[in-house]
């Protein structure tokens, strides 16, 4: 049994000196008649010629393993009914990786049985490469024998991830990808597929000259131990956009899909399980604003859309307060009936009010009361404007 693995660049140890010293010119002379050295470049340990792998090598999660398998008949008799069967013993389960399952009617003195394999490699950890021959001898008794072949499957990748929440049910996902082996790698692709609730947007790329192109640059390499950070918006889909604010509990986003390659093009893919991030949770009733201005004139009214949510499982008799602060005054009627709101239903609301104090300032002020449970909800720090005074903003 041999793995079959790509070649590698040859290098070589450069030796030379100084012309002053002892052996003069003759290290150098030596190199640039080396065949395997580049020309004008002799002292570079990269060579111009490929080697065949000298070991096993690393087997690493997401990669296709391969290996050739022959049996050779040493013996100077005829066998028969040889079957050749290669299996795959993991910590979870075992795999049968033998092309054909019919067995050779014979097989002459010398002559050998060849079978090459392919699996790609979705386990981490111990794995036995079970390869085992049964025959008939000439004299019609059945023998048979197993190899065993172990080796090791390691992981290249370290993916972490995190969950940001914004007030527009937007979810942002960062993932960090790291490099956990020794090699560089060449990052193909890195995406995500989300779930059927959500539509994604990669926030990786920088539109230049109305061309897109990647933050990480042309030459996407991830150098040994180094780690990239990717960013991703999802935004609920339109059915499932009214009910995104009520979702309580755990919530599946999808999967990243990882495509990469090493050394001279092995390509590895990973997928990660379904991620999944715990919905904030908004209380009985939500408030969130929908329009509002960055900037407003000091002392002039300016308007905002505020949208209430029934998050709760029953229904609610709202009762709109408004109070004034030190800076913030509402325009309008206080203590005005909402209505009945149902479970899961909205309402927008157009609210108008006033700052007297310049600055950044903080909307505050609005309190809901379900009449039916007597139970009265506050709401501060809603959002930020920025007050100037006229004068500064027509200038």
């Amino acid at each position: 049994v041999m793995r079959l693995t790509k070649p590698t660049l040859f290098t070589n140890i450069p030796v030379t000196c100084e012309e002053r010293d002892l052996p003069g010119n003759l290290f150098n002379q030596l190199m640039k008649d080396d065949p395997s050295t580049v020309k004008g470049a002799e002292t570079l340990m990269l060579g111009e010629m490929l080697t065949l792998p000298q070991n096993f090598g690393n087997i690493f999660l997401g990669e296709t393993f391969s290996s050739y398998i022959s049996v050779h008949n040493d013996s100077n008799q005829v066998v028969k009914d040889i079957l050749v069967k290669a299996d795959l013993q993991t910590s979870s389960q075992r795999l049968n990786l033998s092309a054909s399952s019919a067995a050779v009617a014979e097989l002459k003195p010398d002559c050998c049985i060849d079978d090459v394999i392919h699996h790609e490699v979705k386990e981490i950890g111990t794995h036995i490469l079970v390869c085992a021959v049964s025959y008939t001898t000439q004299t019609g008794e059945k023998m048979y024998f197993r190899k065993f072949f172990k080796f090791q499957v390691l992981k290249p990748l370290d993916v972490k991830t995190k969950f940001y929440n914004a007030e527009t049910d937007e979810v942002f996902l960062e993932a960090q990808i790291q490099n956990i082996t020794t090699s560089p790698m060449f990052m193909e692709k890195v995406s995500l597929e989300p779930s059927m609730m959500y539509n994604v947007a990669e926030l990786n790329t920088v539109d230049t000259a109305g061309e897109s192109e990647s933050t990480f640059g042309a030459r996407t390499y991830l150098q040994p131990m180094d780690t990239r950070q990717y960013l991703y918006c999802l935004k609920p889909k339109q059915e499932f956009a009214e009910k995104a604010g009520v979702i309580k509990g755990v919530t599946v986003i999808g999967k990243l899909d990882i495509v990469w390659k090493t050394n001279l093009g092995e390509r590895g893919r990973l997928q990660t399980s379904q991620l999944q991030r715990m919905a904030p949770g908004y209380g009985d009733v939500r408030l969130s604003l929908e329009t509002i201005p960055d900037t407003v004139n000091l002392e002039e009214p300016f308007d905002i859309t505020c949208k209430i949510t029934n998050c709760s499982e029953r229904t609610m008799d709202l009762v709109l307060e408004m109070c004034n602060t030190n800076s913030i005054h509402w325009c309008g009627v206080s203590g005005r009936q909402l209505g009945k709101l149902h479970p899961s239903s909205s309402l927008h609301l157009a609210l108008t009010l006033l700052s007297s104090v310049q600055g950044l300032q903080s909307v505050s002020g609005l309190r809901l009361t379900d009449t039916f449970l007597k139970r009265t909800y506050e709401y501060d720090d809603i959002a930020q404007v920025c007050v100037v005074s006229s004068e500064i903003k027509q200038n």
